[in-house]
């Protein structure tokens, strides 16, 4: 399944800009902004980044207020505090051997640095790759990591899988198989989601008195490190 698997890749692989290097920096910044995000958004934001901040070392000289504006858009703004950390971290000490010692970074980020960036034979497994190893019941390398996660993604998908040009539909046991959606997250719109991403692009842009914003999201988004209350105004860290 591997060889077919390659051949299609090399036909139909997406070009994304952090397939283009090896630096675990570049690399940690990619999966760190692409989790719960659609890659669509995520390479202009990238590219911004790596203008802006194009080492490990720049990054963790940066403010954590300035991080934050930066990475406004993207949502989950905690991603943005913990990537800041563990830039600090890493220009302090250098990139640990396990790499789950970095702030805000999981299983499948360290194994994706590890796999595109340091050359280790460890697959990666988010929830495309993961698709694709159960519906066919095959044990891939590491080889295979950036082609599993293209044919979860624009294939091999979750509900209807295209299997008519899938590479591997010819030995796949759930070819022709459909599947329950998956319980989605709640709308945004009108979320405590939204109210926090509304009030921290009000603090983002200036220094905000406390009595002006919504209180139960300044709670929250403190909580988080996300934003200093003092003196009756709500301003952003750093």
């Amino acid at each position: 399944m591997e060889e077919q698997l390659s051949v299609w890749f090399s036909q139909n692989g997406r070009d994304l800009p952090w397939r283009r290097t090896r630096d675990p920096y570049a690399i940690l910044v990619s999966e760190v902004m692409a989790q719960q995000t659609q890659v669509d958004r995520v390479v202009p934001r990238f590219e911004r980044w790596l203008e802006r901040w194009p080492t490990v070392e720049t990054l963790a000289e940066a403010s954590p207020a300035d991080v934050i504006r930066e990475w406004q858009g993207l949502g989950y703004n905690r991603r943005a505090l913990g990537l800041h950390r563990a830039a600090q971290q890493v220009a302090a000490h250098g990139w640990p051997s396990d790499l789950t010692e970095l702030p805000g970074v999981g299983r499948y980020t360290a194994d994706a640095v590890a796999c595109f960036a340091l050359g280790r034979a460890v697959l990666p497994v988010d929830v495309n790759v993961r698709r694709v190893q159960e519906r066919t019941g095959h044990a891939f390398t590491a080889a295979a990591a950036q082609a599993l996660m293209d044919l979860g993604a624009t294939v091999c998908v979750a509900r209807i899988p295209r299997c008519d040009i899938c590479p591997l539909a010819e030995g796949c046991p759930s070819r022709g198989s459909r599947y329950e959606p998956l319980r989605k997250q709640g709308p945004f719109e009108g979320s405590f989601r939204q109210r926090r991403a509304a009030t921290l692009r009000l603090v983002a842009d200036a220094e905000q008195p406390v009595g002006d914003l919504d209180p139960d999201a300044v709670a929250s988004l403190a909580r988080d490190g996300l934003v200093l209350v003092a003196d009756g105004t709500v301003s952003l860290p750093g």
